[in-house]
């Protein structure tokens, strides 16, 4: 026998979800908080969802995929100087972005720990691309700039978080972008 039909959205819901977790980080984030911004009753987000272990992995992968389709559309630039960027600018306009929480959250989530180190090593083997291309000078360490640059991230993340806004974000940009090599040949 079926259950009851869902009278809910469980897309909506999920996103509901992800930005609860964003805003208030996984240990502040209650499941009764979950069920208002959700518009659900608590069995329902357990039927639909499980846990909130499962709800929060559920909605991290949903934030996850969004975000690492934008890293991998700025990592695709002609240049890896554009690449460096044009990551550093759209984590910048994304964080203090209106429609969401401040600062981004896979870069601020410790429990997201794991997909950080996924994006540096994208970050890494664009570097090391540019490196064998000569795009960037050869005595460049891929694996010591994309350590930088994902500093750089989690900054950008936290100074949105703290109130930094967009002008002040892009000023951070434009310093990090000078301490790259080959800094002086970047366009911004």
């Amino acid at each position: 026998m079926a259950g009851r039909p869902r009278s809910f959205d469980a897309d909506q819901a999920l996103l509901l979800a992800m930005e609860q977790f964003w805003g208030h980080g996984y240990e502040a984030t209650t499941v009764s908080g979950l069920t208002e911004a959700m518009s659900i009753t608590a069995p329902s987000l357990y039927a639909a969802f499980g846990d909130k272990d499962t709800l929060f992995r559920k909605a991290a992968q949903c934030y996850v995929d969004r975000i690492m389709s934008q890293v991998d559309q700025a990592l695709a630039k002609a240049s890896t100087r554009e690449a460096i960027h044009e990551l550093l600018r759209t984590t910048a306009e994304g964080a203090v972005a209106d429609d969401s929480p401040r600062g981004c959250f896979m870069l601020s989530e410790p429990r997201l720990a794991e997909h950080r180190e996924r994006t540096r090593q994208r970050v890494a083997a664009r570097i090391a691309q540019g490196v064998a291309s000569g795009d960037v000078p050869s005595s460049t360490d891929p694996d010591r700039l994309s350590r930088f640059l994902l500093a750089v991230l989690v900054g950008l993340s936290a100074q949105a978080r703290e109130g930094a806004d967009l002008d002040q974000l892009l000023g951070v940009v434009d310093n990090a972008l000078s301490a790259v090599p080959g800094a002086d040949s970047f366009d911004v």
